[in-house]
């Protein structure tokens, strides 16, 4: 059957560690709940240090999360990314397989592959990252996925890949590509950083191509200039669903002149890496299926509670998945 949501992003490895206090970051040097840019032997260092307390390793990556999700859900779905011919590259195509997405990555031969390594909080379940690109953020060649891109009903893009360096003007291009087999565009902001980094180049994405829109207050804020509320409204104006982010507080859904408040679901956090992936993940299969925005809303709200009620930005538990599509769908 033909892909519903294909994507395009950065395959970074997200490797998982939970710590009891912040001693280790102040030993590390990093700042708490940010992510740090290091190079393939910082990394390997931490993480030889850390392996002991028990590393979870799964897929990850923004858009790649997104993809996951929806998969989980029911959507078919494809991703395409690059990766080394290394074990994280192998691990990264098996995880992301079992979550039921179609996976064509770009192997780079004698090369290693994008890393995350997520410190998490037992207090309070917030992360903080040190992250090698590796040859992540190296995209430049798809390969046959370009006729998946065409093909599919919509594709999702972050924010990552826009930014300077080889995968810029593939992005670019499969955003052209896209508009002009009339296939519809997601965009994910992904981080603050983006917004404040190319800020002109987002703004231009939103108003030219994008359909689904996803940014978080600091990242809507970023780019419209407006606090968080008038903030969709402006964003609504430049595409037609604007979902703005809003951590404890919900979320907010602006389509055809109207927003829509979407509510956060209870649950015990545990790790708040990949909340925003997941929302969208669930966002985007309602909106495959046709559903209202509020309802939309429910399902990337709900899939973003299980999310965090976890170790790792995709909830996995298909029953708990299911449970979530069915109930939003009931309403």
């Amino acid at each position: 059957m033909a892909i519903e949501l294909a994507g395009l992003g950065n395959a970074i490895m997200d490797a998982l560690v939970r710590i009891d206090d912040d001693s280790v970051l102040s030993e590390l040097g990093v700042p708490r709940g940010q992510m740090t840019l290091v190079d393939h032997h910082r990394w390997h260092a931490v993480y030889d240090r850390l392996h002991g307390a028990g590393v979870e390793v799964h897929s990850g990556g923004s858009c790649a999360n997104t993809i996951a999700t929806a998969a989980l859900c029911g959507a078919r779905t494809a991703y395409c990314g690059q990766v080394a011919d290394d074990r994280f590259g192998e691990l990264y195509h098996q995880s992301l397989s079992a979550a039921g997405a179609q996976v064509s990555l770009r192997v780079v031969q004698g090369a290693v592959s994008g890393k995350c390594l997520s410190l998490v909080s037992r207090r309070d379940g917030e992360r903080t990252m040190l992250t090698d690109l590796g040859v992540a953020g190296q995209l430049g060649v798809l390969g046959d996925f370009w006729e998946t891109l065409g093909s599919a009903r919509i594709i999702h893009l972050e924010g990552y890949l826009f930014l300077p360096g080889p995968s810029r003007e593939v992005a670019w291009a499969a955003v052209r590509a896209a508009r002009a087999a009339g296939v519809r565009i997601s965009f994910d902001c992904a981080d603050p950083f983006v917004a404040h980094a190319i800020r002109d180049d987002v703004e231009t994405l939103l108003r030219e191509y994008v359909s689904v829109a996803f940014l978080n207050r600091e990242e809507a804020e970023a780019v419209t200039g407006m606090g968080a509320y008038p903030a969709s409204e402006r964003l609504g104006e430049w595409v037609e669903w604007a979902v703005v982010k809003l951590g404890g507080e919900g979320s907010l859904v602006r389509h055809a002149g109207h927003t829509h408040h979407i509510r956060v679901f209870p649950t015990e956090v545990r790790d708040t890496t990949g909340a925003g992936d997941a929302y969208a993940g669930g966002f985007l299969y309602g909106w495959l299926r046709g559903w209202t925005p509020d309802r939309c809303g429910e399902l990337g709200s709900r899939v973003a509670a299980l999310t965090v009620g976890q170790m790792g930005a995709v909830c996995r538990d298909r029953a708990a998945m299911a449970a979530a599509r069915d109930a939003t769908e009931a309403g």
